[in-house]
């Protein structure tokens, strides 16, 4: 069965980025441009006001966005590269493969840091956070993700954020799959520096990723920066020099994500993205759960963005066939990435609509007929993940 709304040649992407996009940003990169053309970089200064604006932020407060090459990670990466000294130490809080992933990448620059686990289904231990911030004054930073696609797991970034405040520690989000479809409000939060990417809920395609930070944040340690194209402060130097990428930028990519933006504020920006992502949310909820299909979270940590289902405990099911036929009726999901239970995931967010997410349901409904297997009979994990309180990594 295929999406009411769909382009019949093309499949819809039910995950967390690349994800579907509209046809009028797609055809946005239809045309070339020269990288040190007046007219791009009006473009790419448009964008970086842009995304401030939408953070509720201003260059006259401070305030800068750094576009950089790159997927969200590489942003990650250059969050750490350029802006912790030499003496910082970062506490990362993990409840999923993505805040383990920033703990990979401080372990490969060699910078102090301890971890704050807690189970891929719970939020932190706010307690616990507290107790490791007292009893170690040499952490500098706090690092979270704020929804944790390994599952779709929304952090409590606001109280994050006033632990930080509270110990004097540098608050860095990893907003990945939140910015533009989740409220934030830096002030109450707390943040310090955030880092987002085109390909999510601002609805662009690939290519690069961005920092909202303080300008003084980013320029700080300038000195100690620890890569060449990861540096930031380089990067935000080079805007200001000429408006200009220092190495070559991703021009199709920002012509995307400039009518992209075009869209997401002729939407009603944040809350109509939010507003519409949550009813995907809901109706994807209601179709999984009259087929039999479990959610992995629990409703209240549960966000709207990406839902991870349990993978039924039937011979019949195997999730790449299960993925292979939703594939050939044009809808595409993603796998599971737990350590603790056998998952599979769908995405709300990208140009998607209830309609989408009906004829989703319908062609699960279909595949499980096909297939012949009980949704509703569940892996369970022989032992939940344990909860490590700040587990030294590297000293």
């Amino acid at each position: 069965m295929r999406s009411p709304t769909a382009n019949p040649a093309e499949k819809l992407l039910f995950t967390p980025g690349p994800l579907t996009t509209s046809v009028t940003v797609r055809q946005a990169m239809l045309h070339d441009v020269g990288s040190w053309h007046f007219d791009f970089n009006d473009r790419v200064r448009f964008i970086r006001e842009q995304l401030l604006s939408i953070a509720g932020l201003s260059r006259a407060d401070g305030w800068e966005a750094v576009l950089l090459q790159g997927s969200g990670t590489y942003g990650v990466e250059s969050v750490f590269a350029t802006c912790i000294p030499p003496d910082g130490k970062v506490c990362v809080v993990t409840n999923g493969a993505y805040g383990e992933r920033m703990i990979r990448i401080l372990q490969h620059f060699q910078i102090c840091h301890v971890a704050l686990r807690s189970p891929e289904s719970e939020p932190p231990d706010l307690h616990l956070l507290d107790e490791r911030l007292t009893a170690d004054p040499d952490i500098t930073h706090i690092a979270a993700v704020h929804c944790e696609t390994t599952t779709g797991l929304l952090n409590p970034i606001v109280e994050l954020g006033r632990l930080s405040r509270r110990h004097g520690c540098v608050f860095v989000l990893d907003a990945m799959s939140s910015f533009g479809a989740v409220p934030i409000d830096f002030t109450e939060s707390g943040i310090d520096v955030l880092i987002s990417s085109a390909n999510k809920c601002l609805e662009g395609v690939p290519g690069f990723s961005f920092v909202l930070a303080r300008r003084e944040m980013i320029l700080a340690n300038e000195k100690h920066a620890r890569s060449l194209s990861l540096n930031l402060a380089d990067q935000l130097r080079g805007f200001d020099k000429n408006g200009q990428f220092r190495f070559t930028p991703p021009t199709h990519t920002l012509l995307a994500f400039e009518q992209a933006l075009k869209e997401f504020f002729v939407e009603g920006g944040v809350a109509a993205r939010q507003q519409r992502y949550q009813a995907n949310h809901a109706a994807l909820i209601a179709g999984m759960r009259q087929l039999g299909f479990k959610p992995f979270l629990s409703p209240d940590v549960q966000g709207w963005i990406i839902t991870a289902f349990h993978c039924p405990d039937d011979l019949r099911f195997r999730f790449t066939d299960f993925y292979q036929r939703l594939s050939e009726k044009g809808f595409i999901i993603y796998p599971g990435k737990l350590t603790d239970a056998e998952t599979f995931r769908i995405a709300n967010i990208g140009h998607l609509f209830e309609a989408d997410i009906r004829a989703l349901v319908a062609a699960v409904a279909d595949v499980q007929h096909e297939m012949g297997f009980d949704a509703s009979r569940i892996h369970q994990a022989a032992n939940p993940l344990e909860c490590f309180q700040a587990v030294p990594l590297l000293l």
